[in-house]
């Protein structure tokens, strides 16, 4: 059974750095794409920066240049280090994993709708 667990959340003052993980096990195939996303009361998930396969990154424009998504894949290891931190970037910040690129093709890489999988989530808090 897939799991992804994250963990590196938690407050942080604006201005400051945190690096998130997700640890995935489970499965023994490669997962077309996996990614962050975050989500706040009362709106949509969205997708912050996403790595496929092939080690291509995407970023939303919120996040681009201050956030950087990276992967460990011998340890099976997801990061995401988050510097320059902002009050709008408190959220609860989601790793997922996509199987396939069907649902990435007709839906987009940065909607949550093509995601299998999805870990708990981490809580970030910043203040200013």
């Amino acid at each position: 059974q897939v799991q992804l667990v994250e963990s590196g959340g938690g407050p942080v003052q604006a201005g400051g750095s945190l690096r998130l993980s997700c640890a995935a096990s489970g499965y023994s195939y490669s997962m077309y794409c996996m990614g962050w996303f975050r989500q706040v009361p009362g709106k949509e998930r969205e997708g912050i920066a996403i790595i496929d396969k092939d080690g291509s990154t995407t970023y939303a424009d919120s996040v681009k240049g201050r956030f950087t998504i990276s992967q460990d894949n011998a340890k099976n290891i997801l990061y995401l280090q988050m510097n320059s931190l902002k009050p709008e970037d408190t959220a609860m910040y989601y790793c997922a994993a996509a199987t396939s690129m069907t649902g990435i093709r007709a839906l987009g890489i940065m909607t949550s709708g093509p995601y299998d999988y999805w870990g708990q989530g981490t809580q970030v808090t910043v203040s200013s």
